[in-house]
């Protein structure tokens, strides 16, 4: 029977490089931020589900849905995450409300989206009046450095030696996310495996060659 792996969204799981270390560093540093609100923006597969994640552990945080947020209540901790604020049709009194609440409480949110406030459409003003004092802080596409250190991680997660040629080939590659890095080591792992063989630059392509396909196939 074959179990899938689920993604590892822990502290230990977790690689810096420059893309990311302005954010990394505002997340180990609650709660001590710079404003009650703070927006982690970024594009898909930069690692904000990763670092938002941890926040949410370490601040035992309340997770609201970016479109029924409703009526809110806030932990004992006073944390709330909302993730994806810009993928959903978004809910403007409850996002307002659960502003107005953590302002209150003394306490902190964290809202996770692909652009900066502006760019969510909102219409309600006293929601954007409110999204004007909270602290925006971008993390970037990941760079070649962090690519590199989480392949070679994922690597060694499932016990698997890479060359450093294969991972730089790899890297120059593959879609520029998090996301397809941990297909991607998947899908090499499974051929390693069914083939009985090692990681080699060989392997690393065919497996490249399968994951475009299946994502042209499934019309992503």
């Amino acid at each position: 029977m074959e179990f899938e792996r689920l993604p590892g969204y822990s502290v230990d799981d977790l690689v810096v490089s420059g893309a990311n270390k302005l954010a990394v560093e505002l997340i180990s540093g609650w709660p001590s931020w710079p404003s009650a609100v703070i927006v982690l923006a970024g594009p898909t597969g930069s690692g904000k589900t990763h670092l938002a994640s941890i926040w949410k552990t370490q601040s035992q945080a309340r997770q609201f849905q970016p479109g029924a947020i409703g009526e809110p209540q806030l932990p004992q901790s006073g944390a709330a995450l909302v993730e994806d604020v810009d993928a959903d049709h978004l809910d403007e009194y409850g996002l307002f409300h659960l502003i107005n609440q953590v302002r209150a409480s003394s306490g902190t949110l964290l809202l996770t989206s692909r652009t900066f406030p502006g760019g969510w459409g909102a219409s309600l003003p006293d929601l954007m009046s409110r999204l004007k004092s909270a602290t925006t802080v971008e993390i970037s596409e990941p760079d070649d450095a962090l690519l590199s250190a989480v392949i070679i991680k994922l690597f060694a997660d499932r016990q698997l030696t890479v060359e450093p040629h294969v991972v730089r080939y790899l890297v120059n590659r593959m879609d520029r996310s998090l996301a397809t890095a941990m297909q991607l080591v998947e899908q090499i792992d499974k051929l390693s495996l069914a083939r009985q063989s090692r990681v080699s630059r060989a392997l690393a392509a065919d497996a490249l060659e399968q994951l475009d396909r299946g994502r042209d196939q499934s019309g992503f």
